[in-house]
């Protein structure tokens, strides 16, 4: 399929149960599921029972999975615990993501605190993250994919070309990836809205990161203006980067098969909405 589109889904209750049930209900082509809280540290182990039948499942309807790491990791912060919680909580969801059978598992790129030089964080990136790719020796172990943020504060990385020192202090490992958030990078300064403006920003990524790193895209709409700094979605065709946008998107070279997960606002309406809004602009 040239763009399988889907959602982030809940999943208290059981991954298969309650998470592709959710899917099934938005007729949603592929999945992104949290594995332990998002906005704590705690590393829950799974349930082998659930893990096998999400899989199988998964498999079986040809609905490709993706893990979003929890929102506390920041391997760029001056807090020595903050750094070593981050490595555990990222080794749990890049296990984790494998135990589900998961192509990838996203995590946010993170800020240099504490006023530390980009510099240093970044030699910290290497020093601590580095070691986690070196672990995914397995066939069947998820990618890493990065996402950039909106910019706010110290971001590490939030334009296309700040992937560049990123994927170097990783040495361009093979098992890193790109998580492309449409809302973040409208948010720091990519205008996706101006004329062939998706198709420049999709253009210096590649040129950045190199062909095939693209493994992601999260669709969502901006509530706010270019360059804004601010993280607030909005749903497809409603903000500031409107639907024709997703239209080039889904056209451009570097975006062939890769999946496309909504996390806009709504609910379960909102959200069927923004992936038959989708499903429409790709066809």
């Amino acid at each position: 399929m040239r763009n399988p589109v889907g959602g982030h889904v809940p999943v208290a209750g059981g991954l298969a149960k309650v998470g592709l049930g959710y899917a099934r209900e938005l007729r949603a082509e592929t999945v992104q599921v949290f594995v332990a809280n998002p906005r704590g540290w705690a590393t829950p182990p799974g349930n082998p029972a659930q893990d096998e039948l999400f899989r199988e499942q998964c498999a079986a309807e040809d609905i490709p999975a993706y893990v979003h790491a929890p929102y506390l990791i920041n391997f760029g912060s001056h807090t020595e615990a903050t750094v070593d919680r981050s490595v555990e909580s990222l080794r749990h969801s890049l296990r984790r993501g494998r135990e589900i059978g998961a192509l990838g598992v996203v995590v946010h790129t993170g800020s240099a605190t504490g006023g530390r030089p980009r510099a240093e964080a970044l030699a910290q990136v290497r020093e601590r993250m580095r070691p986690l790719l070196d672990e995914l020796t397995h066939d069947d172990d998820p990618f890493l994919l990065l996402e950039s943020t909106a910019g706010q504060g110290s971001s590490l990385c939030s334009r296309t070309w700040d992937f560049g020192p990123y994927f170097e202090a990783l040495d361009h490992h093979p098992k890193l990836g790109v998580c492309l958030d449409t809302c973040h990078i409208f948010a720091a300064g990519h205008d996706l809205a101006g004329p062939h403006g998706m198709i420049q920003t999709l253009d210096l990524l590649v040129e950045t990161v190199g062909e095939g790193r693209l493994k992601l895209i999260h669709a969502n709409d901006s509530q706010d203006v270019v360059g804004a700094h601010k993280d607030r979605h909005a749903n497809i065709g409603a903000g500031n980067i409107g639907a024709e946008p997703f239209r080039e998107l889904m056209k451009h070279p570097a975006t062939e098969n890769v999946p496309l997960i909504i996390e806009t606002p709504g609910g379960r309406e909102g959200h069927a909405a923004d992936i038959a809004r989708l499903k429409e602009l790709r066809d």
